[in-house]
Order: C-alpha cells, then sequence, then structure tokens
C-alpha cells in the first residue's frame, strides 16, 4: 500500500474511533426532561404564564426535597397540560376547598420556631407552601401528571412572599390558593409572580418575570 494511502486510513480510522469514544461518553437523553408533545400547541393555550430563564430554588423547598427527595425527582409521564373536563374541574374544586378547609393557618415561626420550614401539614397547621404541598399531594394520588402542577412563588397586594399551586390546563393557567376559595386564571389574581417549578424536572425552577425575590415565601400564612 503506498505510503499516502496508509496515512488516509490511519486518518480514518482514528477520526472513527475518536467519534465512536465521544458518542459512548455522551449521557443518554432522558425523555422525561422533554415534555410531551400534545395536539394542541402550548403557543395556543390561552392566559399561559410566560417563563423565563432558570432560577434558584427557594430554600425552604431545597430543605424540603433533601429530606423527601422522591417528592422532588422526576417521576411519571410528562404532560405539557391537562385537558379540563368536568371530572378534573371538580377533583380541583374538592382539593383547593377540602385543603383550605383542613388546614389552620400558623406561621412557621409560629409552628416551628423557625423563620420558614417547608412540610406536609399533617398536624392540620400550616402556612402557604405547605397548603401547597398538600394541594398537590393529594392532586398526584389521583392520577394527575406532576408536570402540571406547580409550586409557584409570588409576591401578594402586600408585596410579601407567598405561595400558591398553579396547574396548567388547556384553558390556561389556574392557581389554587389557600387565601382564595376560587379557583382563578393566574392573571386575575392580583398577584405578582416570581418563580415557579419547571415542568420538566420539579427539582429545577424558571423565573416569572418579578425579578425581586423574596427573602421569605410563607412570612405571612
Amino acid at each position: 500500500m503506498p505510503e499516502r494511502l496508509a496515512r488516509f486510513v490511519l486518518t480514518a480510522l482514528l477520526l472513527t474511533v475518536g467519534i465512536c469514544a465521544a458518542a459512548a461518553q455522551e449521557p443518554r437523553h432522558d425523555p422525561r426532561l422533554s415534555l410531551r408533545v400534545t395536539s394542541l400547541s402550548p403557543a395556543a393555550i390561552p392566559d399561559r404564564l410566560p417563563e423565563g430563564h432558570g432560577s434558584s430554588a427557594p430554600i425552604g423547598y431545597t430543605r424540603f426535597c433533601a429530606e423527601n427527595a422522591h417528592e422532588c425527582a422526576p417521576s411519571g409521564p410528562l404532560a405539557a397540560m391537562v385537558r379540563l373536563d368536568a371530572r378534573r374541574r371538580a377533583e380541583l374544586e374538592r382539593a383547593n376547598t377540602s385543603v383550605n378547609a383542613a388546614i389552620e393557618p400558623a406561621t412557621d415561626l409560629e409552628h416551628y420556631g423557625e423563620t420558614e420550614r417547608w412540610t406536609y401539614p399533617d398536624d392540620g397547621r400550616g402556612d402557604c407552601e405547605d397548603y401547597v404541598l398538600e394541594k398537590r399531594r393529594l392532586l398526584l394520588n389521583l392520577g394527575w401528571p406532576a408536570s402540571v402542577l406547580l409550586i409557584t412563588v409570588v409576591r401578594d397586594q402586600n408585596g410579601d412572599g407567598h405561595a400558591v399551586l398553579t396547574v396548567v390546563t388547556e384553558q390556561g393557567d389556574l392557581v389554587l390558593d389557600n387565601q382564595e376559595e376560587k379557583i382563578l386564571p393566574w392573571s386575575e389574581t392580583g398577584y405578582r409572580y416570581v418563580k415557579r417549578q419547571s415542568q420538566a424536572n420539579p427539582a429545577r425552577w424558571v423565573s416569572l418575570g418579578d425579578t425581586g425575590v423574596p427573602p421569605v415565601v410563607g412570612g405571612g400564612r
């Protein structure tokens, strides 16, 4: 074999080995990190809460995840939204009403002697984020996909940090709130939206426009 041809073949072999090695080292795509395509484009959803870039998780949520890792890991099928039929609407109404009625409002300082602590209100007391966690748990147990049940941080009408549960539906993003009996579209709550869980991964958060992050989410009840 002529020397020039031999060099060409050797170079080609080395390139092939390099490409295969790189492919072997590249992590496989996790399908849970991409939202399932639905027949209705998210851009066509009325009253959709616009998301921005990635954001840090609230410190209380980070601690909650450290104590309840399985609650913050991607799981189950991903859905971009749910179709809000009569059954789903009734489940939302019951979740919002029953949890609001069952939990006695108490700040974290009153309850635990701490400025902020996120946990399930299993003792019947809690503040805003505890209501949210319980409503999310209830709906998950009813078979709702986690990717449409998003813990959301807002500033209320007084500028205080507050947490609500945003539900992504084909009718828009709806809000379940311990300070409101009715389930409202996000744009009718009067809140300034700060950040919420990513639909693709509950441990990740995305910004929602208001860059003034409250130091404490549940300073009130």
